[in-house]
């Protein structure tokens, strides 16, 4: 063959632009198969390959890592809220249980005073008790004109000293006769009465406020 057979003819192919020339591929993996490392930018491994993942390229002015475009603040404003809320729940605990400690504190001191009230006119009670039968005396003394002298003065200091406890004398004649405050020893009828009274006291009545220590013991008249 001379070296003019060695020229392409004009609309023949040379051997490079046959079929059988070699194929070339470009390598666009991201992660290097066998290292397992991310590849840079750049043309892959010699082949003149264009930038890996240059059509995936952030657009300018995003940011390229994902997690940079994180705001973590509401995370604190939360937290910061939850804080808030247990401190208003466990400053709500202590006001209920001061609001449960004055309540218990109102009703001792309520039931204190009820207590000492009670004691205070028990005590009354029993000082009249014991006096009765010298005010008995007293009083049947004035009525039969017998307290005379300094025994009045006496008797009346002790009625006034009596008093002042809120020791209460009662029964009068021709008052209308109660049976919650009269003990009838004897009763009689009279064709002018028109309602039952006290005609006699054999003895007063005391009382302590509204309680009545002893009940009035009268002679009572009625209508027939």
């Amino acid at each position: 063959m001379t070296a003019d057979d060695s020229t392409p003819r004009e609309g023949e192919q040379g051997p490079e632009d046959s079929s059988d020339a070699p194929f070339h591929f470009t390598d666009k993996r991201k992660v290097d198969p066998e290292s397992g490392q991310a590849r840079e930018s750049g043309p892959a491994s010699g082949e003149g390959a264009p930038a890996a993942g240059a059509d995936d390229a952030p657009a300018a002015g995003e940011p390229g890592d994902p997690l940079e475009a994180l705001d973590f603040e509401p995370e604190g404003a939360a937290a910061e809220d939850a804080a808030v809320i247990a401190a208003k729940a466990e400053a709500a605990q202590h006001l209920d249980a001061l609001q449960r400690e004055r309540a218990s504190f109102t009703n001792y001191r309520n039931r204190a005073v009820r207590d000492n009230e009670t004691a205070r006119t028990r005590g009354t009670q029993d000082v009249l008790t014991a006096l009765l039968p010298v005010l008995d005396d007293i009083e049947r003394a004035r009525t039969h004109g017998e307290l005379t002298g300094p025994f009045v003065a006496i008797s009346e200091k002790l009625e006034g000293a009596l008093a002042k406890f809120g020791i209460e004398r009662f029964g009068e004649v021709g008052e209308e006769f109660d049976p919650n405050v009269h003990e009838a020893l004897m009763h009689r009828t009279d064709a002018e009465a028109t309602s039952s009274t006290v005609e006699l006291v054999v003895e007063p009545g005391y009382r302590i406020g509204d309680k009545v220590v002893r009940a009035a013991r009268v002679g009572v008249v009625g209508p027939e």
